[in-house]
């Protein structure tokens, strides 16, 4: 007969070994639930979401529920470690694997892509298919840069040139943008755009960023492109002088290239300018900064970034939002620069 306490024990030692110590499917530290019919350790807002693939994962808590010998056997034998090798099998190199933070449909999605649809297990010749083919076409619901209307477009998703294209008409045969993948940051947008499976693309364009917002009925069929963005929100920027008036923005911090965006609104197409953040090795830092003698009114929570050309100064409205802004600037400030990222710096600069 099991006994409660002993299982809930070797349960709680199993999850400390290297591999289970983290959610199989967002990588959150210390989980606390696991599938006991994949034999994976989940943490505790990713076992929601196995709750909803009744057919195939079943979930308990590793502390407060019943666990048969059985299962606990199971569990052992298991683990997240030799999950990841049948249900990972061969996951495509720029399929997006969510973290943590990342929105409810990103994490979704890749669950039911691993244990309902097993898309990579090997096992389907239509997703290895799929997956290898040189080009990717889906249908997107784009947001117009003039009327505000949501249109229908075509996207063709290239791993050939690995460039993303999309065209105003069906029969096109020149598409309205092709955008490299290389200079392109995406991230899920629910709430900004509307809707439950709406997503932000960013791309370069005539020296400025330009900003697509699309969706699909279908969270499936959105192109996996990995999120790149840290934080964003509204904060109060000065001008050049810093005796300018400060000016509320819409800013995006993107930890790929290593920018800071900022726009009119969020909805806009067309960056204002934007700012790179380098490494603490060449100049850069961040630190907090008094509002008094700034400005009166609410926004009082100052940040000073600095950088090798000037210093720029930001309003937050609560310290919260600071403190959000500090820890986002740091961790880029806080990784070395790559050999593209002294390009991208070079080309800032030029542009200035």
């Amino acid at each position: 007969m099991a006994s409660p306490s002993r299982n809930n024990k070797i349960l709680q030692e199993l999850v400390q070994e290297p591999g289970n110590s983290v959610c199989a499917d967002c990588a959150a530290p210390e989980p606390d639930w696991a599938s006991y019919t994949l034999g994976v350790f989940v943490c505790l807002n990713c076992s929601g979401m196995h709750r909803n693939l009744h057919a195939v994962s079943k979930v308990k808590s590793i502390q407060l529920d019943y666990w048969e010998d059985s299962l606990v056997q199971f569990m052992r034998e298991r683990g997240n470690t030799a999950a990841k090798d049948i249900f990972e099998k061969c996951v495509p190199s720029f399929f997006y694997r969510p973290h943590q933070k990342d929105c409810v449909v990103l994490k979704d999605q890749w669950i039911r892509s691993k244990y309902e649809r097993r898309e990579f297990t090997g096992e389907s010749n239509f997703f290895l298919k799929t997956y290898s083919a040189d080009l990717f076409e889906v249908v997107l619901w784009k947001k117009g840069k003039d009327n505000k209307q949501f249109l229908k477009r075509i996207f063709l998703l290239s791993q050939k040139d690995f460039t993303l294209r999309y065209f105003i008409k069906e029969d096109s045969k020149v598409p309205k943008a092709v955008i490299s993948m290389k200079d392109l940051n995406a991230e899920f947008q629910p709430e900004k755009i509307g809707h439950a499976h709406g997503l932000q693309i960013s791309f370069k364009e005539d020296e400025h960023t330009r900003n697509l917002f699309v969706y699909h009925e279908d969270g499936q069929l959105i192109p996996q492109i990995q999120a790149h963005c840290l934080k964003e929100g509204y904060m109060e920027k000065t001008g050049p002088t810093q005796r300018e008036a400060f000016k509320k923005r819409w800013f995006t911090l993107f930890s790929t290239n290593r920018k800071l965006l900022y726009f009119k609104s969020p909805l806009d197409a067309t960056d204002l300018g934007s700012v790179f953040i380098g490494s603490e090795n060449h100049g850069y830092s961040v630190s907090e900064s008094c509002g008094r003698n700034m400005r009166s009114g609410r926004w009082h929570c100052g940040i000073t970034l600095e950088t090798p050309g000037r210093q720029f100064v930001f309003m937050c409205e609560q310290e919260q939002e600071r403190k959000e802004w500090m820890e986002a600037f740091r961790a880029i400030i806080s990784q070395p620069m790559t050999p593209e990222d002294y390009s991208n710096e070079a080309t800032l600069t030029r542009g200035k």
